[in-house]
């Protein structure tokens, strides 16, 4: 068996007020949409006692542009979690055009204990929705 993080991804066309000047995707919308896909896939993995009981919080975007996007464009924004210890979880976002990487992401998150208000170490609890077993 290994384990592999788990992924989501959606769909989505660039409109009008997605660009900047360039006419072209804004730096910000593409961090808001890192940011929201990582929420997004929290949202659909977590588990009512975990969301009562921790919440996550960023310490960290690495953003790689390497193409761009135009009004009208599809795009597919995929996510999965990656490297995850003590507090800390790493997710992974892409981003395509036509099967195109135009940017690749990684976005650390702190792990926070929702009564304490302070980094919660990442337990079992909360790996089993992280991490999907995989027969060999």
């Amino acid at each position: 068996m290994s384990k592999k993080g788990a992924s989501y991804q959606k769909e989505l066309i660039v409109e009008k007020g997605h660009l900047d000047d360039l006419n072209h995707v804004n730096n910000v919308v593409y961090v808001r949409w890192i940011n929201d896909i990582s929420e997004e896939h929290w949202e659909q993995i977590t588990t009512p006692e975990l969301e009562n009981d921790y919440f996550w919080v960023v310490l960290r975007h690495e953003i790689d542009y390497l193409g761009q996007a135009l009004l009208g464009d599809a795009l597919t924004i995929k996510t999965r979690v990656g490297e995850t210890g003590g507090v800390k979880s790493v997710r992974e976002i892409y981003i395509y055009k036509n099967q195109s990487l135009l940017v690749k992401a990684k976005t650390t998150w702190c792990l926070i204990n929702r009564k304490t208000l302070k980094p919660q170490r990442i337990g079992d609890d909360v790996l089993k929705v992280l991490f999907v077993s995989e027969s060999l």
